[in-house]
């Protein structure tokens, strides 16, 4: 087939279609005719499609077709109906492609504060340079177990939760870089290395791991989350496999950029463990394992409901349909 002469035969058509399916409220000639035009038009996209393939004017006539499907069909959902898919299906799915790679930023942060743990004290020198031994002591002995009653509970809570979601939202959307995420990793694993360090020194490691125990579990497994959010959203454009780099990276950036919303809740919820538990005056084990039990909830939610949505068939990614054409193309 002569796909210019085609164009070109059936272009008037086409542009007609697209007129109509720009038109808001069309009256009951206009809607008789977009339906139509919309039937004829469906019919001649399959043709181009099955003999051709890819092509600029099949594209356009794509997006004509989408805008007149969504002008008739596009009945706004029911809000909670629209919730209760994003909870249930798109949120867990996304969090489940991501755990492998959560658990390898686990493990890398990890080793990284290991690291600076041991070699911050085993080295005096190293430890030194931390700053002033009247600071660092003041540190270990009141401004660290001070730090968690020093606001009140909700302002507290707020505040931390804030802070977090910002860390956050900052490696999801800036993921796509491909420097931020390490960085960040990077930074988080080293405050952690070296203020166990400093609180050994101190001999007050056991309380170094009380207090972060309660929020701590929830809190860094969210920060892994979104770590591994980002570099998910660097590999789509880095390796997009079968799909083009554009495709790439708007689908998984599409499917990813919904682990904000999650790792926010998360992290609310671990906000007001610190701001709420930590500091009462409880038994140790209870208020540590309200926090595990925090990250258990959460664990569930990733592998096993993520599990099933995934083996469903969904991505986190939007439908074909709410997506609309693939690609834009002007003619």
């Amino acid at each position: 087939m002569d796909l210019d002469a085609y164009a070109a035969a059936h272009g008037a058509e086409w542009e007609r279609l697209a007129q109509l399916a720009r038109v808001r409220r069309p009256s009951g000639a206009q809607a008789d005719e977009l339906i139509e035009r919309y039937q004829t038009g469906a019919a001649q996209l399959a043709t181009i499609r099955t003999t051709v393939g890819g092509s600029a004017q099949g594209e356009h006539l794509s997006l004509a077709l989408w805008r007149a499907r969504l002008l008739f069909t596009g009945v706004r959902r029911n809000p909670l109906r629209s919730l209760t898919v994003f909870a249930a299906v798109r949120l867990p799915a996304a969090l489940y492609r991501v755990r492998w790679l959560t658990l390898a930023v686990a493990a890398v942060t990890a080793v990284v504060a290991a690291a600076y743990f041991v070699w911050l004290s085993t080295d005096p020198r190293a430890f030194a340079a931390l700053g002033l031994p009247s600071d660092l002591q003041r540190y270990a002995e009141k401004d660290f177990v001070g730090y968690y009653s020093e606001y009140s509970e909700a302002g507290f809570a707020a505040q931390v939760w804030t802070n977090n979601a910002w860390i956050a939202a900052q490696c999801v959307v800036f993921g796509v870089l491909g420097i931020w995420v390490p960085y960040v990793v990077f930074q988080n694993a080293q405050n952690l290395g070296v203020s166990a360090a400093v609180m050994n020194h101190y001999d007050r490691l056991d309380q170094y791991f009380l207090y972060i125990s309660p929020h701590g579990q929830l809190e860094l497994y969210a920060i892994f989350l979104a770590a591994a959010a980002g570099l998910m959203i660097f590999w789509a454009w880095i390796a997009p496999g079968a799909r083009t780099r554009a495709e790439a990276l708007a689908q998984d950036g599409r499917a990813f950029f919904t682990l904000v919303v999650g790792l926010t809740v998360a992290l609310l919820i671990s906000g007001v463990i610190e701001g709420f538990v930590t500091r009462q005056d409880w038994p140790w084990p209870v208020k540590i394992g309200i926090g595990t039990l925090a990250l258990a909830a959460v664990l569930v939610y990733q592998w096993v409901v993520g599990r099933r949505a995934v083996r469903a068939g969904e991505t986190g990614d939007l439908e074909e349909f709410e997506t609309g054409a693939r690609r834009i193309v002007s003619v």
